[in-house]
Protein backbone atom coordinates (compact mmCIF):
# COMPACT_ATOMS: atom_id res chain seq x y z
CA UNK A 1 0.00 0.00 0.00
CA UNK A 2 2.92 2.56 0.83
CA UNK A 3 4.53 1.42 -2.28
CA UNK A 4 1.46 2.89 -4.48
CA UNK A 5 0.95 5.89 -2.50
CA UNK A 6 4.60 6.67 -3.44
CA UNK A 7 3.98 6.01 -6.99
CA UNK A 8 1.18 8.23 -6.71
CA UNK A 9 3.01 10.82 -5.13
CA UNK A 10 5.56 10.78 -7.95
CA UNK A 11 3.30 10.92 -10.61
CA UNK A 12 1.69 13.93 -8.95
CA UNK A 13 4.84 15.53 -8.62
CA UNK A 14 5.64 15.22 -12.30
CA UNK A 15 2.54 16.31 -13.28
CA UNK A 16 2.82 19.81 -11.14
CA UNK A 17 6.81 20.37 -13.04
CA UNK A 18 4.98 19.70 -16.35
CA UNK A 19 1.90 21.82 -15.67
CA UNK A 20 4.14 24.52 -13.99
CA UNK A 21 6.94 24.19 -16.96
CA UNK A 22 4.17 24.42 -19.03
CA UNK A 23 3.04 27.49 -17.47
CA UNK A 24 6.26 29.66 -17.66
CA UNK A 25 6.53 28.65 -21.86
CA UNK A 26 3.13 30.01 -22.18
CA UNK A 27 4.34 33.34 -20.34
CA UNK A 28 7.36 33.89 -21.93
CA UNK A 29 6.05 33.16 -25.18
CA UNK A 30 2.79 36.03 -24.81
CA UNK A 31 4.66 38.15 -23.23
CA UNK A 32 6.82 39.26 -26.15
CA UNK A 33 3.76 38.94 -28.10
CA UNK A 34 2.08 42.07 -25.93
CA UNK A 35 5.56 44.20 -26.41
CA UNK A 36 5.24 43.71 -30.03
CA UNK A 37 1.53 44.31 -30.06
CA UNK A 38 2.06 47.38 -28.00
CA UNK A 39 5.02 49.03 -29.88
CA UNK A 40 5.21 47.91 -33.05
CA UNK A 41 1.90 47.53 -34.57
CA UNK A 42 0.60 50.39 -32.05
CA UNK A 43 -2.48 48.36 -30.83
CA UNK A 44 -1.84 46.93 -27.49
CA UNK A 45 -3.56 43.27 -26.65
CA UNK A 46 -5.40 43.79 -23.52
CA UNK A 47 -5.04 40.06 -22.44
CA UNK A 48 -1.35 39.20 -22.54
CA UNK A 49 -0.30 40.89 -19.38
CA UNK A 50 -3.28 39.07 -17.10
CA UNK A 51 -2.80 36.01 -18.80
CA UNK A 52 1.00 35.25 -17.61
CA UNK A 53 -0.04 37.02 -13.88
CA UNK A 54 -2.81 34.20 -13.75
CA UNK A 55 -0.43 31.65 -15.00
CA UNK A 56 2.43 32.89 -12.54
CA UNK A 57 0.07 32.32 -9.63
CA UNK A 58 -0.29 28.53 -11.33
CA UNK A 59 3.62 28.64 -11.19
CA UNK A 60 4.42 29.93 -7.90
CA UNK A 61 1.39 27.16 -6.31
CA UNK A 62 2.93 24.05 -8.03
CA UNK A 63 6.29 25.38 -7.93
CA UNK A 64 6.40 25.64 -4.07
CA UNK A 65 4.58 21.83 -4.02
CA UNK A 66 7.58 20.23 -6.17
CA UNK A 67 10.44 22.17 -3.99
CA UNK A 68 8.23 21.10 -0.66
CA UNK A 69 8.94 17.49 -1.83
CA UNK A 70 12.74 17.91 -2.88
CA UNK A 71 13.73 19.84 0.16
CA UNK A 72 14.66 22.21 -1.89
CA UNK A 73 12.04 24.65 0.48
CA UNK A 74 13.61 27.23 2.71
CA UNK A 75 14.16 26.15 5.73
CA UNK A 76 16.39 26.53 8.55
CA UNK A 77 18.75 23.43 10.01
CA UNK A 78 20.54 24.53 12.51
CA UNK A 79 18.40 23.54 15.56
CA UNK A 80 18.22 20.10 13.73
CA UNK A 81 21.88 19.80 13.32
CA UNK A 82 22.51 19.79 16.74
CA UNK A 83 19.86 17.34 17.92
CA UNK A 84 20.50 13.92 18.88
CA UNK A 85 17.77 11.25 17.54
CA UNK A 86 14.80 10.95 19.45
CA UNK A 87 14.62 14.71 19.81
CA UNK A 88 15.10 14.89 15.84
CA UNK A 89 12.15 13.01 14.84
CA UNK A 90 10.00 14.91 17.49
CA UNK A 91 10.92 18.06 16.45
CA UNK A 92 10.60 16.55 12.97
CA UNK A 93 7.03 15.66 13.57
CA UNK A 94 5.88 18.96 15.20
CA UNK A 95 7.08 20.63 12.10
CA UNK A 96 5.31 18.79 10.00
CA UNK A 97 2.55 18.66 12.43
CA UNK A 98 2.35 22.22 11.64
CA UNK A 99 3.02 22.29 8.26
CA UNK A 100 -0.13 19.87 7.66
CA UNK A 101 -1.79 22.11 9.49
CA UNK A 102 -1.21 25.34 7.46
CA UNK A 103 -1.75 23.45 3.99
CA UNK A 104 -5.83 22.15 5.68
CA UNK A 105 -6.04 25.93 6.41
CA UNK A 106 -5.16 26.76 2.76
CA UNK A 107 -7.31 24.00 1.72
CA UNK A 108 -10.64 24.59 3.77
CA UNK A 109 -10.31 29.01 3.59
CA UNK A 110 -8.74 28.45 0.18
CA UNK A 111 -11.95 26.52 -1.20
CA UNK A 112 -14.13 28.99 0.79
CA UNK A 113 -12.62 31.47 -0.78
CA UNK A 114 -13.00 30.31 -4.58
CA UNK A 115 -16.99 29.87 -3.27
CA UNK A 116 -17.61 33.32 -2.84
CA UNK A 117 -15.50 34.73 -5.59
CA UNK A 118 -16.60 32.19 -7.98
CA UNK A 119 -19.42 34.33 -9.82
CA UNK A 120 -17.25 37.49 -9.88
CA UNK A 121 -16.00 37.87 -13.81
CA UNK A 122 -12.32 38.86 -14.49
CA UNK A 123 -12.80 41.98 -17.00
CA UNK A 124 -10.05 40.64 -19.35
CA UNK A 125 -11.61 36.97 -19.30
CA UNK A 126 -15.55 37.11 -18.71
CA UNK A 127 -15.24 33.46 -19.16
CA UNK A 128 -12.41 33.27 -16.32
CA UNK A 129 -14.04 33.92 -13.09
CA UNK A 130 -11.90 34.83 -9.88
CA UNK A 131 -12.86 31.95 -7.81
CA UNK A 132 -11.50 30.21 -10.73
CA UNK A 133 -8.80 32.22 -10.62
CA UNK A 134 -7.84 31.45 -6.87
CA UNK A 135 -8.15 27.41 -7.70
CA UNK A 136 -4.71 27.10 -6.80
CA UNK A 137 -4.91 27.77 -3.71
CA UNK A 138 -6.42 24.92 -2.55
CA UNK A 139 -5.11 22.70 -5.09
CA UNK A 140 -1.86 23.86 -3.40
CA UNK A 141 -2.44 22.86 -0.38
CA UNK A 142 -3.97 19.55 -1.04
CA UNK A 143 -1.03 18.56 -2.90
CA UNK A 144 1.36 19.90 -0.77
CA UNK A 145 -0.60 17.64 2.34
CA UNK A 146 -0.44 14.63 0.41
CA UNK A 147 3.60 15.10 0.21
CA UNK A 148 3.10 15.77 3.77
CA UNK A 149 1.91 12.38 4.91
CA UNK A 150 4.27 11.06 2.51
CA UNK A 151 7.03 12.37 4.49
CA UNK A 152 5.08 11.01 8.09
CA UNK A 153 5.21 7.84 6.20
CA UNK A 154 8.93 7.78 5.26
CA UNK A 155 9.90 9.41 8.72
CA UNK A 156 12.49 11.30 6.34
CA UNK A 157 12.07 15.14 7.88
CA UNK A 158 15.39 16.74 7.63
CA UNK A 159 16.68 15.11 4.19
CA UNK A 160 19.13 16.81 1.79
CA UNK A 161 17.84 17.39 -1.72
CA UNK A 162 19.31 15.31 -4.35
CA UNK A 163 22.60 16.86 -5.93
CA UNK A 164 20.88 16.29 -9.53
CA UNK A 165 18.02 18.87 -8.05
CA UNK A 166 20.53 21.48 -6.46
CA UNK A 167 22.19 24.40 -8.84
CA UNK A 168 26.16 23.82 -8.36
CA UNK A 169 26.83 27.37 -9.17
CA UNK A 170 28.01 29.23 -6.06
CA UNK A 171 27.94 33.07 -5.36
CA UNK A 172 31.57 33.14 -3.93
Amino acid sequence: MKEQYFRAMDVIHNACLFVAGACLVVIVLIIPYGVFTRYVLNSAASWPEPLAILLMIVVSFLSAVVCYREYLHIGVGVLPAFLQEPAKSFLGRILEALMLATNLFMLVWGIKLCQATWHQDIPEFPIITVGFAYLPIPIGGTLTALFVIERFMTQKFFSEPDPETVSQLTTE
